[in-house]
């Protein structure tokens, strides 16, 4: 059975685990799961995936369902160019300290403003409550300030000159603010802008056919949900 990677193109997690094989023109079924059908809840889904989350991974029957997880993985099987998990001490540390740094900072502050600007006025039909986005906004320009002033000073990409797992993961999280129009927000810090160019431009063709799903909901944004 050839490697399988269950995705949503709308989850930031999902664009990278596909990016990652199809630069590396790794071989796999693509087995979408639209989220907004829910289709993840599904008992179908849930008997391959007990806990219901994309992206998930089955390689022959080894299921893997955490996203960092999922990209080691697909590193260290099909022996990948070290940069994408450095092997060398001080960069591999760099890595995983923003591995470990990202989903309480960068994933949650980028999530939780996307998911009242769009996701909650969608699905329960109330007005975006404008306190509750002020707070998100905060809690992402705090956290772009300690993107700049740490993790990325004087540097191209986290570890350092060469692109890695962690750069990926953390601007398929930024450019998910595109959606709700809030790109803005990372673009003010011209060290974290040139960061996501950077990234962008050494993923392309694939970060663009990733981010398909997020600029139609930019133009869904744009028509709809900023007019409430």
């Amino acid at each position: 059975m050839p490697l399988r990677l269950y995705y949503d193109l709308l989850s930031q997690p999902s664009r990278t685990a596909y990016m990652l094989l199809k630069m590396n023109k790794i071989s796999f079924e693509a087995k979408e799961v639209d989220l907004m059908k829910g289709e993840h809840k599904a008992e179908s889904f849930k008997k391959e995936n007990q806990f219901g989350l994309v992206p998930f991974l089955d390689d022959d029957g080894f299921k893997v369902i955490e996203s960092v997880a999922i990209l080691k993985y697909i590193i260290g099987k099909n022996k990948l160019p070290d940069h994408w998990y450095p092997s060398e001490l001080k960069a591999q540390t760099r890595v995983e300290e923003y591995l470990r740094w990202y989903p309480s900072n960068t994933r949650s502050a980028c999530v939780n403003l996307f998911l009242q600007l769009v996701m909650i006025p969608k699905f329960t039909g109330n007005p975006v409550d404008q306190e509750a986005v002020k707070g998100c906004r905060d809690k992402v320009t705090e956290m772009i300030a300690d993107l700049e002033s740490y993790f990325l000073r004087g540097k191209k990409f986290i570890a350092g000159d060469k692109i890695s797992i962690a750069d990926l993961l953390g601007v398929c999280e930024l450019v998910q603010l595109y959606g709700c129009h809030e790109h803005e927000l990372y673009e003010k810090s011209p060290v974290v802008k040139a960061w996501v160019e950077n990234v962008k431009q050494e993923t392309n063709p694939c970060f663009d056919e990733a981010m398909v799903k997020i600029h139609h909901i930019h133009k869904v944004f744009l028509t709809e949900y900023a007019q409430k």
